[in-house]
């Protein structure tokens, strides 16, 4: 009789243990109720939802949401995003109008705008956001803006857009470190990034960047990739832990203790950073209305 070769069982993924520092608060409030039906009302897609964002409950219960645009479909499938990725629909030219008029629904004094990666297009999406906030402006002239951009795949014609507009803060994540840039942004390149914002700041932008910890990096990196942002212009890092979205997405191999978030904020001012945000629930848009100023007397 014949044995069949036995074939050993992939190992199980060790899960590490969230510690009690990640707490979330649920999302209640009135506040928060007037946000959820703006934005179902008015059709917005928000990162706040398709990211799974831990501080929704906080930030729309403050009154705030960061808006996506150009649909809720990526074009890319970054290891760590929980955004859908696939054939994104097609551009809706009708929605600077609808953010603009949200934003004045909220009388948000400061407004967050992010996207999707839109690689199909020509543009990348640049005229959509270049509508997008000379809309909110003219709708609502007292209020301030981040744009939260793509790379677009480098084509700079397609950034000289974002720069003529001029928001108030533009952001573009590096997301992790150089080493781990293949694995965590699959289509995307460390030095691009860094490219990004060294000419939005030559072209007289505040200029800001984020980074995930607990996907592997070392401190050193981590600190190594802080001084290419400040080497290539960057006035403000946040600095917050990663969390796995679904199963399917990347672990997460480590969680960073709040001691050694508040002392990389320390290295990142002593490095000459203008503006830290640093902890375990930080995201990108984070206190972004912060952001506008610096953080260096706040130390």
């Amino acid at each position: 009789m014949q044995e069949l070769p036995v074939i050993a069982a992939e190992p199980a993924v060790q899960r590490v243990k969230k510690p009690d520092w990640l707490r979330v608060k649920l999302p209640i409030g009135e506040n928060y109720r007037h946000v959820r039906s703006l934005v179902d009302t008015h059709k917005l897609h928000t990162i706040c939802e398709s990211g799974n964002c831990p501080n929704m409950g906080e930030c729309w219960g403050a009154g705030t949401a960061t808006f996506m645009i150009l649909g809720n479909i990526c074009t890319r499938s970054c290891g760590f995003c929980a955004v859908a990725t696939g054939r994104p629909l097609p551009v809706d030219w009708d929605e600077p109008q609808r953010v603009a008029e949200s934003i004045f629904l909220m009388k948000a004094k400061h407004a967050v705008i992010t996207s999707v990666d839109r690689d199909e297009l020509k543009d990348g999406g640049s005229i959509i956001w270049a509508n997008t906030v000379n809309a909110v402006r003219n709708l609502n002239p007292g209020t301030t803006m981040e744009t939260l951009i793509p790379d677009f795949r480098g084509q700079w014609e397609n950034l000289q857009r974002i720069i003529d507009v001029a928001p108030e803060v533009v952001s573009h994540n590096l997301e992790t470190v150089e080493r781990l840039t293949k694995q965590v942004r699959i289509q995307a390149k460390y030095h691009r990034s860094l490219e990004v914002i060294r000419r939005l700041k030559d072209g007289g932008m505040r200029t800001k960047s984020g980074i995930m910890l607990g996907l592997g990096e070392t401190k050193e990196e981590t600190i190594q990739a802080m001084q290419d942002l400040r080497d290539n212009g960057c006035d403000v890092v946040t600095l917050g832990q990663y969390l796995q979205p679904t199963p399917k997405h990347l672990p997460v191999v480590r969680f960073v203790h709040p001691d050694e978030f508040a002392e990389l904020r320390e290295i990142g001012y002593n490095m000459g950073l203008d503006y830290v945000e640093a902890g375990p629930l930080v995201r990108s848009s984070y206190h972004a209305e912060k952001h506008i100023f610096s953080g260096r007397n706040n130390r």
